[in-house]
């Protein structure tokens, strides 16, 4: 297990530092939330402080903004940058099509919003992330979810055949809370053929905020392998 996880770190980390390697002087970028975009925020930080690297970059989370102080990185937002140069950000799961599904730590919807901001958005994870169809392997899609609307909605989530379960906190008691002070429900509709589709019919529930299907927002995917790491880009 040990073993494992070093050569999954390891190649997190390769992941990681390829992406940043898009990164020019003079860019504003995304952050990206989790574990993988750590590596990121500390090559951007090694950078700056190397190099005199110029680049700032908006949160996409409270943890994404603690990255970013602790590396170094200034800090700027959309009302002042409302284009970003790109993005760096994880995903949960990822297909040939470079769509995703993301939202596993909860900050699905400022990362969609700061995606849709860049010009171009950089997907950096291992290779075990990469799947045939999205919903392998009981993934669930992340939901945010107004708390005023969520028992309507999950009954609504049910009737499109979803199976859904409300997130639990851990060390807390009650459900998760989002930097946006909303829910998130876990929904698991089995493999996801049609990615695009299920998400139109998801927007059109009032209480779903945002969801963790990225259907053709990704540019670019960085694949860490054990000795290698697998690039892949969106065709068209």
């Amino acid at each position: 297990m040990k073993r494992e996880k070093n050569w999954v770190e390891d190649a997190k980390r390769n992941a990681a530092l390829e992406a940043v390697k898009q990164v020019k002087d003079g860019f504003v970028i995304g952050l990206g939330s989790g574990s993988t975009v750590v590596y990121a925020a500390e090559e951007v930080g090694r950078r700056i402080k190397l190099e005199g690297l110029r680049v700032k970059a908006v949160p996409t989370s409270y943890q994404a903004l603690m990255l970013a102080v602790k590396n170094g990185i200034p800090v700027t937002t959309l009302d002042e940058n409302p284009v970003l140069d790109l993005t760096i950000d994880g995903a949960d799961q990822i297909d040939a099509e470079l769509n995703l599904i993301k939202g596993m730590g909860g900050a699905l919807t400022r990362e969609k919003i700061v995606a849709s901001a860049s010009k171009n958005l950089i997907i950096i994870a291992d290779e075990r992330k990469k799947v045939k169809v999205l919903g392998e392997n009981r993934q669930t899609v992340p939901l945010e979810v107004l708390p005023f609307a969520v028992s309507p909605t999950l009954l609504k989530i049910k009737k499109l055949g979803g199976k859904t379960a409300i997130r639990e906190g851990s060390g807390k008691v009650g459900p998760v809370v989002t930097d946006n002070g909303n829910f998130i429900v876990d929904a698991d509709f089995g493999l996801i053929r049609e990615p695009t589709e299920l998400e139109r019919k998801l927007k059109t529930f009032p209480g779903i905020v945002e969801t963790g299907i990225f259907a053709g927002m990704a540019n670019i995917a960085y694949l860490g392998k054990k000795d290698s790491v697998e690039k892949l880009e969106r065709k068209g």
